[in-house]
């Protein structure tokens, strides 16, 4: 009897084994440290979705959105959350290297120009004459010539001044610089960390609402895992799609997740984030209208245009190097209703 038992339970460990073993492993870089924009990834691991598509999804922090690029682009990654624009940036001198954007998660850009209102710069027209603080070689920053010209603007009347980006809110904040060439996602909470108030003390102006009219962060996968295995590219996808509209729903249950995966964030700073992501990045008009995920190619288009001007890029790659919605859920499961909670 003992050994018709101990036979049994051998073959359940050898199933359980090699349910494991049929898993696929997927290595996932995010765009930064650990924040609660990122809670539909932590979320999708934490209730078991991933698991459900035969995948073993291995989340690591980031070292900034456009870095997630290079860090799949090497084979250390086999997919991340990073910025559209890097992959365009990449595309253009090694399309068949680059990775592919597959779930379009940020609808609208986060490039923008924050100032003291205390600064005289109340218009666009105002940064003339004044001088903006910017890191090399970020978005934001590369892309200003662009904002210049498109909104009539005299660049040569706007002054800049080179600096790391963590340096951009103190010298704001000291005066040092009349305003600051940032991710809003960013500097708004760097902000709120250095007891500010973003919205009663300080102007935004978004590069979208200004003709820059770009796409940014969601989920990039490796060529190399599209042709080898498209079902586990599929699969990632669905995990993170439902991971997305449920935390839309519900943040508190987002944050635990991400609290779970690093019981060292601001839980407190990390929901308004999350919610932020929601109201000025993933919801709009052109969101409600085609599903979270997807994108619209004649504006994938135009902000590839808008890329290659801004980088003086020698190569104009087209929207299908750039994005692919074959692996989309149909759009009746990607219907993204954000409620605040």
């Amino acid at each position: 009897m003992l050994r018709n038992v101990t036979a049994a339970l051998l073959g359940l460990a050898l199933s359980a084994g090699a349910a494991t073993a049929q898993e696929t492993t997927i290595k996932f870089t995010l765009g930064w440290k650990t924040q609660g924009s990122d809670a539909a990834f932590f979320y999708a691991k934490d209730n078991g979705f991933f698991k459900e598509e035969g995948l073993n999804v291995v989340i690591d922090q980031g070292e900034g959105s456009g870095a997630t690029v290079t860090r799949v682009m090497s084979g250390a990654y086999d997919a991340g959350f990073g910025d559209v624009n890097a992959i365009i940036q990449n595309a253009a001198t090694k399309p068949q290297e680059a990775p592919v954007m597959v779930y379009m998660m940020w609808n609208q850009p986060p490039f923008a120009i924050v100032a003291k209102k205390t600064s005289g710069i109340n218009t666009i027209k105002d940064f003339e004459g004044h001088t903006l603080g910017g890191a090399q070689g970020t978005p934001t920053t590369r892309l200003l010539p662009v904002f210049t010209r498109k909104n009539g603007l005299d660049g040569e009347k706007i002054k800049i001044s080179n600096m790391a980006p963590n340096l951009q809110e103190p010298m704001l904040i000291k005066g040092d610089i009349d305003a600051a060439l940032v991710f809003n996602i960013t500097s708004y909470f760097n902000l709120v960390l250095n007891r500010q108030d973003p919205d009663k003390d300080f102007k935004w102006f978004s590069f979208g609402e200004y003709g820059l009219d770009l796409y940014s962060n969601g989920v990039m996968v490796s060529r190399k895992l599209i042709a080898s295995n498209p079902k586990a590219v599929a699969g990632l996808v669905r995990a993170i799609n439902k991971g997305a509209i449920a935390v839309a729903k519900d943040q508190n249950a987002g944050m635990k997740a991400a609290t779970n995966y690093d019981n060292l964030i601001n839980a407190d700073v990390e929901k308004r984030r999350l919610q932020y992501s929601f109201e000025k990045l993933i919801v709009s008009p052109e969101m409600k209208e085609i599903g979270i995920g997807d994108i619209k190619d004649d504006r994938m288009t135009r902000a590839i245009g808008i890329v290659v001007e801004g980088y003086q890029l020698a190569r104009t790659p087209t929207p299908a190097e750039v994005f692919s919605r074959e692996f989309l859920p149909p759009r009746a499961e990607r219907e993204l209703v954000y409620t605040a909670n």
